[in-house]
């Protein structure tokens, strides 16, 4: 590797040394601060506000998805140095809250992928929840950042790293925490909740039954195809 990430430690390699070590933090902090804070902020740009919603819900999604990857990248990176070197693994604060937070993004991740197929009623219970798990992933990994353990060598460096994101982190908190900076629901948005109830008062109509016997268990496969038409349209419109 060439560059200035090349002098920073000695490198980053993926053999079990030292320098595979490297990739910890920088995988970590690029996941589940820097992608994670701006997916949580996505929604609260103005200029997308008279832009379909949609488009945004997956690049939102995308970018949670990226964190997710990275920070078990991060994980598989020092999991990886500690058994080269027989390090016992969950021994710090640091890496017990780490772990605590990647687990928590997992749940946050299964939820928000299960939702859009759930019941209305389900997602609206779950909604809170969801907001408040998403901001706690952020707190927990500012906290893990904060008790990384470092070295004399490298401290002036760290702690400058280590300000510079604790300022991203009230910087994205300064924006979730104000109201007139939360997307307006439009008049589609509107007709989109409309929709989801229709969707869940056809989802109570049962399929009809023919009178005569079926053979070939016809209405068996109609109410399983109405049953997959109805959670397609929910993934649409959720």
């Amino acid at each position: 590797m060439t560059g200035p990430l090349s002098q920073w430690r000695g490198g980053f390699s993926w053999d079990g040394s030292a320098l595979q070590f490297n990739w910890h933090p920088v995988l970590m902090v690029s996941g589940l601060v820097v992608l994670y804070g701006i997916a949580l902020v996505v929604y609260r740009v103005p200029s997308t506000w008279k832009q379909k919603k949609h488009p945004w819900k997956l690049v939102h999604a995308g970018l949670m998805l990226l964190a997710l990857l990275l920070s078990i990248l991060g994980l598989c990176a020092v999991f990886d140095f500690h058994k080269h070197f027989n390090l016992p693994d969950l021994y710090s604060l640091h890496s017990w809250v780490g772990i605590c937070t990647v687990a928590m993004f997992w749940i946050l991740g299964l939820a928000g992928f299960l939702v859009p197929c759930s019941p209305l009623w389900f997602r609206n219970t779950l909604k809170p929840v969801h907001i408040w798990l998403g901001k706690a992933i952020l707190i927990l990994s500012l906290i893990s950042l904060l008790n990384y353990p470092i070295g004399d060598k490298h401290t002036k460096f760290a702690n400058s790293l280590g300000i510079l994101i604790v300022a991203f982190g009230l910087v994205v908190f300064g924006i979730l925490s104000k109201n007139k900076w939360q997307r307006p629901e439009t008049e589609g948005e509107s007709v989109h909740v409309s929709m989801d109830v229709m969707i869940e008062v056809i989802a109570l109509l049962p399929a009809k039954q023919k009178k005569t016997e079926c053979p070939f268990g016809l209405s068996d496969l109609r109410y399983g195809l109405h049953m997959v038409i109805k959670n397609i349209l929910v993934v649409l419109m959720g």
